[in-house]
């Protein structure tokens, strides 16, 4: 008796094969009956011929009994390895994730006219109706759904082929063939974003690069206790060679020293928890979106400057700039405005203490376009304000001055007055106490009882007929608020400790979220009658909602608002977008 030699079948000749053939095919340690005619392989001699080369091409799947002999045709498609039982796995582990490749090497997508008969468990159903379903599964449940019948297992087979994003959350104690099994399940991958609870390193990074030939998009976030241990020459060599890669972001960038990117398609660029980059090169002139946020040490040795420099050379199609770091200064912003970026739109430099009004007029001289302005930080002071009025009437929808000591209400007032296209203003930590800047929001500041020491309270005024979101965050020194704003849906008033209810007035028709953590009762309940047109009996019922973050939003009845937001931190809530 010859060696065993599998019978080829089609995917769908399964009901056609012989009961005792399906009776063992769910066995792991191989089939004992005969792979031509079906029969046990205990004492049998088959009477089939091996098919030829030339019938297989024609063959098909036929029942033969004790008294017939004929060469029953079928064609070849799959291996006999298929004909096993379906449900590969029971356990959920790694190894086992990985799809089977066809033999034609070519993937197979699942084509709506396409249905599944009884036999391999979709009752009938239409394939794009099952497709429409199982892809709004997450991965966990597309395993599960995989292990349901042969039918479904196919149809993940070929959801993960077909996949265009994923994201991944490692876990702490994962390895890298982890993630390599399962990017190994998409071929099609071009977005990926990972979420890691373990350490980030060059072996990672190599992972990616080769289970992702065709990478457009690429996410890296870390999470508290793990480190990012990639280098600026392993992250440069990365990026140089995905030739297809368009946005990078990358969390955890404390180790990379220094870097050099090189890269014809790289157009979104952020990297966070920077420290003393000895070099920053950037050879990207498609980039258009930059992000680069530094670590809060004052031993940062990062020479912005020279960075700036490299920039308005190498990078001339940028639009939004943004940079967090102790060490911006005024000498960064001349050799920004310098670099004469003909394109730039969007500018953030937060956290630059040594940014004065000097600082202003370089920008308006240079950038008379900008759509957003983000100063937070910086010492400007109304002066500024008026200049950034003057140079951007026409332009600027989104101004952010928080944490800026030298301004007051005068100066917000002028802005909301001048700019008729704003639509989003961040004024928090400005119209307050200097304890309280320096300290803790929450804290009172301490005077003795002959002291002469009086706190200063200030007034403000808005009438704005554009204006969506509003941040006073952080405004002790605030005790009188009157906004007439018929487009306001977000107000964040969180730790104005000393504005008083009798004098706080709202006049927006389209309010929907107003956060007031760290405020008087009185001041809450102030809210909630002006904000509703509903009697007194009927605001009751509808409570306050404590958010994730512990911040207080007033509850408001929903015949006023049908849609409520739940974005809201402690502290500043305003999150512009920079695409």
């Amino acid at each position: 008796m010859h060696g065993h030699q599998p019978h080829p079948v089609t995917p769908g000749g399964a009901t056609a094969i012989s009961d005792a053939f399906l009776a063992k095919r769910g066995k792991r340690r191989g089939s004992y009956n005969c792979g031509r005619c079906g029969q046990p392989k205990k004492g049998h001699v088959c009477h089939l011929p091996p098919p030829s080369v030339a019938d297989s091409s024609s063959a098909a799947v036929t029942p033969t009994d004790s008294s017939t002999s004929s060469v029953p045709p079928s064609p070849v498609v799959r291996p006999y390895s298929n004909l096993r039982r379906a449900l590969s796995f029971d356990d959920v582990v790694v190894d086992e994730l990985l799809p089977e490749s066809d033999d034609d090497g070519e993937e197979e997508y699942l084509s709506p006219e396409v249905e599944f008969d009884d036999g391999s468990g979709g009752g009938g159903l239409p394939g794009s109706c099952l497709w429409e379903v199982l892809r709004r599964l997450p991965p966990p449940a597309l395993l599960s759904a995989a292990k349901v019948c042969k039918g479904w297992r196919d149809v993940t087979k070929r959801l993960w082929r077909a996949a265009e994003e994923l994201r991944l959350k490692v876990p702490a104690r994962s390895q890298v063939g982890f993630v390599g099994s399962v990017l190994q399940k998409c071929p099609a991958l071009v977005r990926l974003s990972l979420t890691m609870e373990s350490d980030m390193d060059s072996t990672m990074l190599a992972c990616i690069a080769f289970a992702c030939p065709n990478l457009e998009s690429l996410e890296i976030f870390t999470c508290e206790g793990s480190f990012n241990r990639i280098t600026g020459d392993e992250l440069g060599r990365f990026v140089a060679d995905k030739r297809c890669l368009t946005t990078l972001k990358m969390e955890g960038c404390s180790n990379l020293g220094g870097f050099v990117l090189c890269s014809n398609t790289l157009s979104t660029l952020w990297l966070s928890d920077l420290h003393s980059l000895s070099k920053m090169v950037f050879s990207c002139p498609n980039l258009n979106e930059i992000s680069l946020d530094f670590s809060r040490q004052e031993s940062d040795s990062t020479d912005l400057t020279a960075m700036m420099d490299g920039l308005g050379r190498s990078c001339p199609r940028l639009k939004n700039i943004h940079i967090a770091s102790l060490r911006l200064s005024h000498s960064v912003v001349l050799s920004l405005a310098a670099a004469n970026l003909r394109g730039l739109r969007m500018l953030s430099l937060v956290l630059g203490s040594e940014i004065t009004d000097a600082s202003v007029v370089a920008i308006s001289k240079s950038y008379s376009n900008l759509e957003l302005l983000d100063l937070s930080g910086s010492s400007i002071s109304d002066s500024g304000i008026g200049m950034i009025c003057n140079v951007f009437p026409e332009t600027l929808t989104r101004l952010l001055v928080a944490l800026c000591p030298n301004i007051t209400s005068s100066g917000i007032q002028f802005a909301t007055a001048q700019l008729p296209l704003l639509e989003l203003m961040d004024c928090g930590m400005t119209i307050c106490e200097s304890e309280t800047r320096e300290g803790n929001v929450d804290s009172e500041p301490q005077r003795s009882p002959n002291s002469k020491l009086h706190l200063t309270y200030q007034k403000l005024f808005i009438k704005h007929a554009r204006l969506k979101k509003l941040s006073l965050w952080g405004c002790s020194s605030l005790d009188s608020l009157y906004l007439s704003c018929p487009n306001l849906n977000d107000l964040n008033l969180n730790s104005c400790k000393n504005l008083l209810p009798e004098k706080l007035v709202l006049q927006c028709s389209k309010l929907e979220s107003v956060h007031a953590i760290g405020c008087q009762d009185g001041l809450i309940q102030s809210v909630e009658t002006q904000v509703s047109y509903e009697s007194a009996p009927i605001e009751d019922r509808y409570s306050c909602k404590r958010m994730a973050d512990g911040s207080k939003r007033v509850g408001i009845p929903f015949s006023f608002s049908h849609q409520v937001s739940d974005n809201a931190n402690s502290s500043e809530f305003l999150d512009y977008s920079m695409e």
